[in-house]
């Protein structure tokens, strides 16, 4: 089997300019290698012989499917429980009791995942707000996550982990108390399945009508973006959250220079972003 490494430039161009206009993820000369090792699962589902193959049947006027399948590949779904603990922490600390002060007269709270892979994260949340009782206490909470593949949508909805995952940062009480044994895995308890939506949603194309969000969880992901894309999604980012709304970014992530409609806060040593109130 050819390789890209030893393929044709333009297979690779093809490839790079395909991916950065269905999903924004910039590939550098210098990635071919990851290139190959993401697609070639994909040669083998479809039974091609080469790349070059690959980029033929890209250009046939059937391919939808399969485009959606090379785009998919190349997203990372690096996830866990709880990951990067402290900003999860400052969510339970500080975030959830200042919502339940700010938000005492509407007993709602809304929070979107915007890059919710196989579901740790936004379950993970649902999980501290369970913790909080806010249900007990009347509020209503309405938690969306999206992600762009399809496949991984559907197993982050069936809620089933492997034992290696949950052992990657989920607290032995919690899997105790939420979770149930099915066969070899996991499976959460419905009334946690419950509280998040999923749905399938590339952040580079138009977004649904969101609930004036008042948490947002967007991390890790705007990485993988050129500044003009991060820039766009920061202003839409502003327009659905309410001011005074909070932001978490990855760790190498920020809005400086890229958006003027948030600031800084800090816990400790964790940064979260608010939705600056103007006026």
């Amino acid at each position: 089997m050819s390789t890209l490494a030893t393929g044709s430039d333009q297979a690779f161009d093809f490839l790079r300019r395909l991916i950065y206009d269905s999903s924004a993820i910039v590939l550098e000369s210098d990635k071919r290698y990851l290139l190959e090792a993401r697609l070639r699962p994909v040669l083998l589902r479809e039974q091609m012989a080469s790349f070059d193959e690959l980029v033929a049947r890209l250009g046939r006027c059937d391919a939808a499917p399969l485009r959606q399948r090379v785009v998919e590949a190349m997203t990372t779904h690096e996830t866990s429980f709880f990951r990067d603990i402290h900003p999860f922490e400052v969510f339970r600390k500080n975030i959830v009791p200042q919502m339940l002060l700010e938000r005492s007269a509407q007993k709602r709270l809304n929070i979107w995942c915007g890059a919710s892979s196989t579901g740790q994260e936004p379950y993970s949340i649902a999980l501290i707000i369970k913790e909080c009782g806010l249900g007990l206490a009347g509020w209503t909470t309405q938690m969306i996550a999206t992600d762009l593949s399809a496949d991984i949508i559907a197993r982050a909805r069936s809620g089933v982990f492997s034992q290696l995952e949950v052992n990657r940062g989920l607290p032995a009480p919690m899997l105790v108390k939420y979770f149930e044994k099915v066969g070899l895995e996991w499976r959460l308890k419905e009334e946690i399945r419950r509280m998040v939506e999923f749905r399938q949603l590339n952040l580079v194309t138009a977004w649904p009508t969101f609930p004036e969000l008042d948490v947002v969880f967007l991390r890790n992901v705007l990485i993988y973006f050129d500044v003009p894309t991060k820039k766009a999604i920061f202003d839409k980012l502003s327009r659905i959250m309410r001011p005074g709304a909070f932001l978490f970014l990855g760790g190498v992530e920020t809005t400086l220079n890229l958006s003027n409609d948030f600031k800084q806060v800090f816990f400790g040593s964790t940064t979260v972003y608010q939705r600056i109130i103007r006026g």
